[in-house]
């Protein structure tokens, strides 16, 4: 099947001209070799591809979620299959210091911290066929108030004397607090 043509059940959400730009770029992100830059798309992409026709594509602001689930209706969905909705996030490693959203988050592969950026995914798993198809994907990024309560805290941790070992037991006088109310992260 012409992997083209499974884009067309997306003309009814985008613009005919979106669609036509995405249809290009597509087909030059697949065909080329190397880094994916904008320059590459629009020497790839052939007649109608050009540099600004890239630019414009990437600065329309298009509904991705919708997009998503509208390719997923039409192309993969099996209504004798139970799907799951679930939520991921992915982190990648990035080196560097310009990078939009790069910071330190917690990997499990490496089991501490790492800079890089992550990712946020919401799919749709199919139970029978055990495969994850994604609706939604946003980038994390920490905003300036939780990146310096993060260092004030490290900082306030580093600070702190290090006291003599406690006696085994309840420290006397000490109450019982409510643990069911326990403060959640913003993710």
């Amino acid at each position: 099947m012409d992997s083209l043509t499974c884009l067309q059940c997306l003309q009814p959400t985008i613009t005919r001209t979106t669609l036509r730009q995405c249809r290009r770029i597509a087909l030059a992100m697949v065909a080329m070799t190397g880094r994916v830059t904008m320059l590459g798309l629009s020497r790839w992409a052939g007649p109608g591809g050009s540099y600004r026709t890239v630019q414009r594509f990437f600065a329309t602001v298009i509904p991705w979620a919708t997009l998503f689930w509208v390719f997923f209706r039409h192309h993969l969905y099996r209504s004798e299959d139970g799907y799951l909705l679930v939520g991921d996030e992915v982190v990648v490693t990035k080196a560097g210091k310009t990078t939009h959203g790069l910071d330190r988050f917690f990997a499990s592969l490496y089991g501490k911290p790492v800079p890089g950026l992550a990712f946020f995914a919401l799919s749709l798993v199919s139970i029978q066929q055990r495969r994850s198809f994604p609706l939604r994907v946003d980038q994390v990024v920490r905003s300036d108030a939780e990146k310096a309560a993060r260092k004030a805290k490290a900082a306030a941790k580093k600070q702190k004397p290090s006291t003599a070992k406690r006696p085994r037991g309840r420290p006397k006088g000490s109450k019982n607090t409510n643990k069911a109310e326990a403060l959640l992260t913003p993710e």
